[in-house]
């Protein structure tokens, strides 16, 4: 079973893959479907960024013992955050009308009118404007499908941290 596997860098360079991939059609909703992204929606997208490039790094490095360790439960770190904004922004969707925040000022006010720390934490909170479902399949909404892919990241990063392993053939 463990033939079937992808090794230490090429699953480095699928989960970089994956993550190119989902900045891609990020930008393809913003720009061709025209969907607004909300604060949250942002937020995930440097999550999945970061994911992104510490397998880069991870591909183009290729370490070996704790190095290999160190980049995984890095990428572990990074989809965990990712999955809680993820998981923030779903719960926003899923509150009563009458439960939602109100809908906030826009990114370059908050930047101009609040010193950057206030302006991130009020940004990472999310507002009314990450209520909105705009799009769905299969009835998941966009952060669902952003928290689906956390877990896979996530997967791929706990098999690079745990991977067992392989002896040669020299030593049996």
């Amino acid at each position: 079973m463990l033939r079937l596997l992808p090794g230490q860098r090429p699953l480095y360079l699928l989960i970089f893959l994956a993550c190119a991939t989902m900045l891609c059609i990020a930008l393809y909703m913003q720009h061709q479907m025209e969907l607004i992204p909300c604060a949250l929606c942002i937020t995930q997208r440097v999550f999945i960024i970061a994911v992104g490039l510490v397998a880069l790094v991870a591909w183009i490095h290729h370490p070996k013992g704790w190095g290999n360790k160190a980049y995984a439960i890095t990428g572990i770190l990074l989809c965990a955050i990712g999955g809680a904004f993820s998981m923030r922004h779903l719960w926003l969707q899923s509150l009563p009308e009458s439960m939602v925040p109100a809908c906030g000022p826009s990114l370059g006010y908050l930047l101009d009118a609040f010193p950057l720390q206030e302006a991130i934490s009020l940004l990472l909170k999310g507002d009314g404007n990450c209520a909105e479902e705009v799009w769905s399949l299969l009835g998941i909404t966009i952060p669902g499908w952003t928290l689906i892919a956390f877990f896979g990241l996530t997967a791929g990063n706990l098999w690079q941290c745990f991977r067992p392993k392989v002896q040669s053939l020299e030593a049996q």
